[in-house]
Formats: C-alpha cells, structure tokens, sequence
C-alpha cells in the first residue's frame, strides 16, 4: 500500500534501536525524510547509516537528551517544521509504591508526559497552518491495564493519554491527527530488563521467565519493533486521516477488554 507519505519530513525522538527504530524505520520505507533522535551517538549515527544505505532517504541525527528543555530545543532547531512527529522515551523503572518519592515522579513525568506535551506544542501549530500533520505517542498497555510494577509509568502515560485525548479533538479540523499506540511486551532491551527484573525475584532462568511471559500472550510470543513500526507508519500515512484521539493496543491480545 503507497501510504502518500512519500517527501514528508519526520522527526522520531529515542529512535537509535527497540520501537522508536522500528518506527524510523517503516517511515523511512514509506519515503519520509527523517530526524532521528537519541542519548547515544554511536547506536544512533549506525541506525541512520543503515537506514540512508537501505532506503535512500535524508536522515539527519541529533544526540541529546530530548527529555531536557536543552534536547527539545537541539532536536527542535534540526527538525524544523516536521509533517509528521513521532514521539517515544524510555519507560521509568519498575518498582513498589513504596520505592518512590517525589523527585521519581517528576523524573517520570518529565520523561513520558511533558516532553511529549512540548514536542506537540512545538510542531503541531506548524502542521494545522499547512492543513496537515501527523503525531503517534508511543505510551503503553498500561494506560488501558495498569501494571502493578510500572506505577511510575502508569501515572505518566495516563497523564499524556488525557492530554491528547481534548488536544487531538481540537485540532483534527485542521488535518492533524494524533493518536496514542499503547505496546505491550515487544522484543526489545525493554522487555529483557523487565524479564530480568523476573529472573532476580523469583530465582528462575532468563529462558524461564521469557516462556512464562509469552505465555500470557494470546498470540504466543513477542512483538517486534517491525511490525510496530508499520502501524506507526499507516498511523501517520494519508488514510489514517479519520482515526482521532485513539489509544491503539499492539498487545498479541494479552489485555483483554470489553470495550
């Protein structure tokens, strides 16, 4: 399927590797020009090299923090006025309610709910001038079906849902979708911290806790960063223009909702 895309100038923050790449990568496929973002340079120049060499597209870098008022303005000036935005940053870690105070969650909301607020704010003006424009937050099944142990995360990707939920109502009149993708258990350095975190606790292999895992997965296995990446992709594509405001599962089918 030509997604129309082809031309379109994208910017994809913590985009070096997991699903942040998967999505550079289906966009790049699709023939968006990109701005890729991450902490380290080395894993993030060799993704953009790779992704110039297999698909021909521009590819600009920008190595800094995005979740700092000084990374937003660094991947903000190389950006410029992107049509499509893609936002995405590590998960804070895991742990018990009682492992956190105030400085965790404010590290935590900075990370996965205001940086994401800024980067909108920034480009989404731009993008309703033109009559066109595309935003895909990359959160988690835990604003669906919080997680015991990700209540770090929970608090600030529901946060984010809320935000977006009233923001994408307002400006879709103007061409401008944003939507949320909600992924649950992916094959990337994510999921292996969060099976590792198993392995510690409960005394088992990696092997043990990764089959366990899998196995509350309808689908029987992992996602991987590819097939997360192309439904960023229709996402942000020309026939995605009357989805609004939603919160897509890519989950195997592991939460099961009525609604």
């Amino acid at each position: 399927m030509d997604l129309g895309i082809s031309g379109k100038r994208a910017l994809v923050t913590a985009s070096s590797k997991g699903l942040g790449l998967g999505c550079a990568e289906a966009l790049a496929e699709a023939g968006c020009n990109l701005v890729m973002n991450a902490r380290g340079a080395e894993a993030l120049e060799a993704a953009a090299a790779r992704i110039r060499e297999r698909w021909g597209v521009e590819v600009t870098t920008v190595a800094c923090d995005v979740t700092t008022a000084e990374g937003q303005k660094q991947v903000l000036d190389s950006a410029g006025q992107p049509d499509i935005l893609v936002t995405n940053a590590g998960g804070p870690p895991p742990g018990m309610w009682t492992d956190w105070d105030r400085d965790d969650f404010i590290a935590a909301l900075d990370a996965n709910m205001l940086t994401p607020i800024a980067l909108m704010k920034a480009c989404v003006p731009a993008m309703m001038e033109r009559g066109w424009g595309r935003v895909v937050n990359i959160t988690s099944v835990s604003v669906k079906a919080p997680v015991p142990v990700l209540g770090l995360s929970n608090s600030a990707r529901a946060g984010l849902t809320g935000y977006v939920a009233g923001t994408s109502r307002q400006v879709a009149g103007k061409g401008v979708t944003i939507n949320n993708l909600l992924p649950g258990i992916h094959a990337t350095d994510r999921a292996d911290a969060l099976d590792k975190g198993v392995v510690e606790k409960e005394g088992i292999s990696f092997d043990e806790a990764r089959a366990n895992r899998q196995a509350t997965i309808p689908a029987g296995r992992y996602g991987t960063p590819e097939e997360f990446g192309q439904a960023c992709a229709f996402l942000c594509s020309v026939h995605a223009g009357f989805i609004v405001g939603q919160n897509v599962l890519l989950d195997g089918g592991a939460t099961n909702l009525s609604m």
